[in-house]
């Protein structure tokens, strides 16, 4: 014989359910979240932020470092400019380059 739930169970499965649907939605957000980082990557990835075109890879003073052939900007990648700074510590460049990063909060 079948009895009717009481509404204690009722509420307790419908908590249940409700936390579960809440996972299942924070899944979804993180994994849209994720395909438009991708996406956005893609999308942008050694591309200049200043004009758009497409980066080229040089190096400079042994450093890695992506040059705009468009607007002529190079861009560095963390830890760069010290590496750079390191190489050419008593050279004009070093000294330019030491000033920037100190405006800039390096």
């Amino acid at each position: 014989m079948l009895q009717k739930p009481s509404e204690k169970e009722q509420e307790y499965f419908l908590q249940q359910e409700l936390a579960r649907l809440r996972e299942l939605r924070e899944q979804y957000r993180r994994q849209l979240e994720e395909e438009e980082k991708r996406k956005l990557k893609e999308l942008h990835f050694m591309h200049c932020p200043k004009c758009g075109q497409k980066m080229e890879m040089t190096h400079l003073q042994g450093v890695e470092v992506e040059v705009c052939p468009g607007c002529g900007g190079i861009y560095l990648d963390a830890g760069e400019l010290d590496k750079v700074l390191e190489e050419n510590r008593r050279g004009p460049f070093a000294q330019a380059l030491a000033a920037v990063r100190k405006v800039f909060g390096g």
